[in-house]
């Protein structure tokens, strides 16, 4: 299941945005907020480049806090801007429900991630 809907956020929340909010131009929307799944170039400087349960947040450059800055920024420019910067922020909660997810399962497997004060936190509020 978080396969599942971790794939719909991806490619399947974006097509609903672009054709539910820009309805004239949803198809540029939609690739726009498509192509800004290019930010997870980031995880070939990882080593390993793939591991199965790995919380993104904080671990890739383009998945820090400081760059989740920058897209919130983007969100006020002008067109495309602001259709990247909620693509890159819709990315960013994607992966940081992905990682609740997996931590739901097994708190004790992120015990040394960069984001492990995050999800403790939001698993706290969230009574998980």
């Amino acid at each position: 299941m978080q396969t599942f809907i971790h794939y719909f956020l991806h490619l399947g929340l974006p097509l609903f945005i672009a054709y539910g909010f820009f309805r004239k131009d949803w198809k540029s929307v939609y690739f726009i907020l498509i192509a800004t799944m290019l930010v997870d170039l980031d995880h070939l400087l990882a080593d390993p480049i793939f591991q199965a349960n790995r919380c993104s947040i904080n671990f890739h450059p383009l998945h820090t806090s400081y760059a989740m800055v920058v897209y919130m920024i983007l969100l006020f420019f002008r067109k495309p801007f602001n259709i990247i910067g909620l693509g890159l922020s819709l990315h960013m909660l994607t992966d940081f429900n992905d990682c609740m997810m997996m931590y739901a399962k097994c708190k004790d497997c992120f015990s040394d991630a960069p984001a492990i004060e995050l999800l403790r936190t939001t698993a706290n509020v969230l009574g998980i």
